[in-house]
């Protein structure tokens, strides 16, 4: 048995009745290039003999009793892998906007607890004869990075599936440890919780300046004092993102109901701008999310006079955590600027933001996240993080940011699954109360590729913002040539 990381665990206590905590990829390729007809059957087949390199396809979580710890992963005893891939298909004539909707529908469903926390669609019917996999996994299993290495193993670098080895010792299932069991484990794991308690409160007060500022706050009770005890100098007030974010219609509570739209741009031009501007990549992604929102604020009226402000997740995965599960993330805040007309101003100021966002993320225990959720209590922990979400949704705290905004590289060469090339790959993330979009990318071959979700009551017209995004990258391509 493995034990699931108070960070992993917190993707769990995050589910309610509206909200999942379930993360998507849709892949499409192109089966002209195999040589064989892409079939279901090949598809189930190729899984099956890849299922080694990918352990938490059979793993499913035994929870503690009273949520007293945080939950197991065991090797399933009932694996049954008929029950997690699913062959679909969509009508003639197969538009992304008909795909984006079934994708919708299947990212509206919550995943079963009782198994493995994985499906896989494969979607036939699309336009120019073209067919899709939905992988659908749960949070507290990956993150972005280990989803996308995920995505690499099963696929390959030729049309030719490569040959795999099989693995040198045969899968065995483990039996369901019984709830004495588990409260036993419990019990010996609490023996050692006092020490690392007070090793993590040790931790917060040398690092409380900094989680403050990356936290937005300019200043707090005391920062002088800690300062003076530690014996350092008086930490600069680097944030200049607003404390709060401006309360928007999609900070609002959510509903069971998803719209998701998604589409490509190139990279070449991306880098085109990075290299005009003197920025990076990440800064021109930003920039794009942030042009395409002021569009959208102003198509609906609702453009505020402070600036939107976006959470971006980081990885701190290190190369000896490539192969583990679970999460190794953190986040950082950074301003958007959309409260600027011009497009060359706002980028660089999304520039200057993200460098300030970095550095205080920089000067933070890269475990410090992780380390904070593993002591509470699951039961606990799921009640606080319910009634935050309240408070936020009812107006009684503002909303910390606007927006997720994640960007995960991927290969910039071709990959092949069955034989057919991958031609698009789209991020279908998650939302929750507050934070009602979710605005993900990821680069694939010489490609951009954005995958935006969002509550179906508080945001119907995604496809409008994904216009957007093509509308904001002419803009700062034509404000780029004047440079």
């Amino acid at each position: 048995m493995q034990q699931l990381s108070g960070l992993d665990t917190s993707f769990l206590n995050m589910e309610t009745p509206t909200t999942y905590g379930h993360v998507s990829g849709l892949t499409i390729y192109d089966p002209s290039t195999a040589s064989e007809p892409v079939t279901f059957e090949r598809l189930k087949d190729l899984i099956e003999e890849r299922m080694h390199l990918v352990p938490l396809y059979r793993r499913r979580l035994v929870e503690v009793p009273l949520g007293l710890d945080h939950p197991y992963w065991i090797e399933d005893p009932d694996f049954d892998l008929d029950f997690h891939m699913r062959h679909i298909a969509v009508p003639p004539p197969g538009t992304p906007q008909q795909l984006s909707a079934l994708v919708s529908r299947i990212a509206a469903r919550p995943l079963d607890r009782s198994r493995p926390l994985w499906e896989l669609y494969m979607i036939e019917g699309l336009q120019d004869g073209y067919i899709a996999h939905l992988t659908k996994v749960h949070h507290c299993a990956i993150d972005g990075v280990s989803g996308a290495e995920i995505l690499t193993t099963l696929l390959d670098l030729t049309p030719e599936p490569r040959k795999i080895d099989p693995p040198r010792r045969g899968w065995r299932p483990e039996p369901e440890p019984t709830q004495l069991e588990m409260l036993a484990r419990t019990a010996w794991g609490m023996l050692g919780a006092p020490r690392k308690v007070w090793r993590l409160q040790r931790q917060a007060i040398r690092y409380l300046p900094e989680l403050a500022q990356s936290l937005g706050f300019k200043g707090f009770p005391g920062q002088s004092i800690i300062d003076r005890v530690l014996r350092r100098q008086p930490t600069p007030m680097m944030s200049e993102a607003p404390t709060t974010a401006p309360r928007m219609s999609f900070n609002g509570r959510i509903t069971p109901h998803r719209r998701f739209a998604f589409g490509s741009i190139s990279l070449e031009d991306v880098k085109e701008i990075k290299n005009k501007l003197g920025v990076t990549v990440n800064d021109v992604v930003m920039a794009l999310c942030a042009g395409a929102l002021r569009r959208y604020l102003l198509q609906q009226n609702e453009l505020p006079p402070e600036p939107l402000v976006a959470m971006v997740p980081v990885s701190v995965r290190s190369d000896d955590d490539k192969q583990a599960l679970g999460n190794q993330i953190s986040a950082m805040t950074a301003s958007l600027h959309t409260h600027i007309a011009e497009p060359i101003e706002r980028i660089k100021r999304i520039h200057e933001s993200m460098r300030i966002a970095k550095e205080q993320h920089q000067a933070l225990p890269a475990t410090l996240l992780q380390d904070f959720a593993q002591f509470a209590p699951p039961a606990v922990a799921a009640r606080a993080a319910r009634v935050i979400a309240r408070a936020t949704v009812a107006n009684w705290v503002d909303p910390p940011f606007n927006v997720v905004i994640s960007n995960v590289p991927g290969p910039q060469f071709p990959l092949y699954g069955v034989g057919a090339k991958v031609v698009g790959n789209y991020p279908v993330s998650a939302i929750n109360d507050g934070v009602a979009l979710n605005m993900t990318v990821m680069s694939y071959n010489g490609n951009v590729d954005f995958g935006l979700l969002s509550c179906r009551e508080l945001m119907p017209d995604i496809w409008d913002l994904m216009d957007f995004i093509y509308d904001s990258l002419a803009e700062l391509k034509e404000a780029a040539k004047s440079i």
